[in-house]
């Protein structure tokens, strides 16, 4: 195969590999909406106010004791932090998206690992499926990374290993 050939082919398989797991990230973000901040704390929570613990937690904030870090002169007892309930219901809406999203990118990322595995025909469209089913875990575990428990990661990081050597082994055989 010469030099031209190579770079050609090459370039396609990058390509491929690009466009496919650009294509898999928007559409998903078209179907499967990100939660929004403002929809679980609109602006107008920052309005109420809160000066005491009792008018803080009843309002749905949480009570800091340290003062160093308050954002307005609350007593001298502590200041409310009123978006605290709303921040974790939308920590807790990010985390189930960040999950299904990884969850989604890993199944389309495996039918794409498997399918080019299973494509002899076309050597070119077999390696860009491949690869971008390799990278399509990358970027689910990359942008699942922060919501993730340690063990989580640590299978994460399991199967795409288990993944990533299969791959190995069915892409390169060695004809000894």
């Amino acid at each position: 195969m010469n030099t031209q050939s190579k770079v050609l082919r090459w370039s396609l398989i990058i390509g491929i590999v690009i466009v496919l797991n650009m294509f898999f990230n928007y559409a998903l973000s078209l179907i499967y909406k990100q939660p929004e901040f403002n929809v679980y704390c609109p602006n107008t929570a920052q309005i109420i106010e809160a000066n005491t613990k009792d008018s803080c937690v009843v309002k749905g904030g949480q009570w800091n004791e340290n003062t160093a870090y308050a954002p307005q002169k609350f007593d001298s007892s502590g200041y409310c932090d009123l978006q605290f309930t709303c921040r974790q219901n939308f920590d807790s809406a990010q985390k189930v998206y960040d999950r299904n999203v990884f969850i989604t990118l890993v199944i389309l990322g495996a039918l794409c690992v498997l399918l080019g595995n299973y494509l002899k025909s076309n050597l070119v469209l077999g390696q860009s499926l491949s690869l971008a089913g390799v990278f399509s875990f990358i970027i689910a575990s990359m942008r699942y990374w922060s919501s993730a428990d340690n063990l989580i990661k640590v299978l994460i990081l399991l199967i795409a290993l288990i993944i990533l050597i299969w791959v190995a082994i069915k892409k390169f055989k060695n004809n000894v």
